[in-house]
């Protein structure tokens, strides 16, 4: 009988027999404890002996065939018995090819079907990204799914300028400005992809209203000096968690990098001879920015002693098994939990970002400056920090002369 404790010890037999190696050299480099690799590899070994029994190979591993052999282990285990405790197998089982690719889930109804066909228009033909899509779709949800349906068809036909703007004047003042923008703009999206499909007659995209707003006043406030002192002291040099929150959070607001575009970065964006870093962009924008020496000292830190050793090109990992790349939304919480242990408050990582352009534009920089550091499109987006240039350069200037006063 083997040990728990010792991943070698597991037998295979049947068709992963010849994979159980790789496999356990995956797990091992995704960081599972011995214990918890042991557990996984006998999952997969209990997995093998069931496709052997059955005639089948890891070629046959589809959907149904997983359900069925998860509905047969249910009889006599307790625990480990669902698709998620066979992804880390399945995930290398697949990257190897393997076993078959996951089956796209069957869109069921037809808001889910119009959605589907939404986003794959978004993917295709906008070369959207999968998260900027999927964030299009929860934004265009409601109204889709208020929209009638004949013989279980989207009624879409039948959709006018009224209806879209009976929507947005009941659904959109009940959110706050950052949401209704988000709706409108994905609703435009949406109706000029069901007009170039052929979902409705004309493009009903202009009877979505344009949106009034400040925004500057939409800004957060920067975070001064002593407050980003304080954030990255949150962070323990000494432990390998803290050398990566930091360097994620100097990524941020030194470089005004957007949350995406860290998770994004790979070893390879790194330039160690030139100085410089890549950074993918929204848009497939890819942009080449130099590298300081204080950026590159915390993260050269957390590449030699915090960065768990595996085959991941991504630069930022999660820190406990199974290691993967941070989501966007996992480096976000790194600036909340150091922003509530240097006793700041509830600080978003966006915030980082207007920290380092108006850190820059108060330093000296025009805007265009600013603009080239934000990677901005369009310079309109960039003129929101005018108001931030208009108070620093009104410290500069000489009061109006007045009666009596002298020169």
């Amino acid at each position: 009988m083997h040990s728990i404790a010792n991943p070698r010890g597991v037998r295979f037999t049947g068709p992963l027999t010849p994979v159980a190696a790789g496999l356990r050299e995956e797990l091992a480099a995704r960081g599972y404890a011995s214990s918890s690799a042991t557990i996984q590899l006998q999952l997969a070994a209990h997995l093998s002996r069931w496709l052997e029994e059955h005639g089948m190979d890891m070629a046959d591993l589809n959907g149904s065939v997983l359900e069925q052999f998860l509905a047969d282990r249910r009889v006599d285990h307790t625990n480990l018995s669902s698709l998620q405790a066979l992804a880390p197998t399945l995930e290398y089982l697949r990257r190897t090819g393997q076993a078959p690719p996951p089956e796209p889930p069957v869109p069921v109804g037809p808001v889910e079907e119009a959605l589907a066909r939404f986003e794959e228009y978004l993917l295709v033909q906008r070369s959207i990204s999968a998260a900027v899509a999927q964030a299009y779709l929860r934004w265009v949800r409601p109204f889709v799914a208020q929209l009638p349906v004949v013989q279980d068809e989207l009624a879409l036909v039948r959709l006018d300028a009224a209806q879209v703007s009976r929507f947005v004047t009941g659904h959109l003042p009940g959110l706050s400005r950052k949401n209704a923008q988000m709706t409108a703009t994905s609703l435009r999206s949406f109706l000029r992809f069901a007009h170039v499909e052929g979902l409705v007659g004309v493009d009903l995209a202009p009877a979505v209203p344009p949106f009034a707003f400040r925004r500057q006043s939409g800004l957060p406030e920067p975070l001064t000096a002593q407050q980003v002192h304080a954030l990255t002291d949150a962070c323990d040099p000494c432990t390998a968690v803290g050398r990566r929150d930091l360097a994620v959070i100097t990524c941020l607001v030194r470089l005004g990098l957007r949350c995406g575009e860290v998770a994004d970065m790979v070893l390879e964006d790194l330039d160690w001879t030139g100085g410089t870093i890549t950074v993918h962009g929204k848009g497939g924008r890819i942009d080449v920015m130099p590298l300081p020496v204080d950026v590159g000292q915390v993260l050269v830190a957390y590449l030699r002693q915090g960065r768990p050793s595996t085959t991941e090109r991504v630069v930022f990992l999660t820190a406990v098994a199974p290691i993967r790349a941070l989501s966007r939304s996992g480096l976000s919480c790194i600036v909340a939990r150091a922003a509530r242990r240097a006793g700041l408050g509830t600080i978003h990582a966006h915030r980082l970002r207007h920290t380092a352009a108006s850190a820059t534009l108060n330093a000296g920089a025009t805007l265009e400056q600013v603009s080239h550091l934000l990677r901005h499109v369009s310079p309109a987006t960039t003129a929101v920090y005018a108001k931030t240039d208009l108070a620093r350069l009104s410290t500069l200037t000489r009061p109006w002369p007045t009666s009596g006063s002298r020169s």
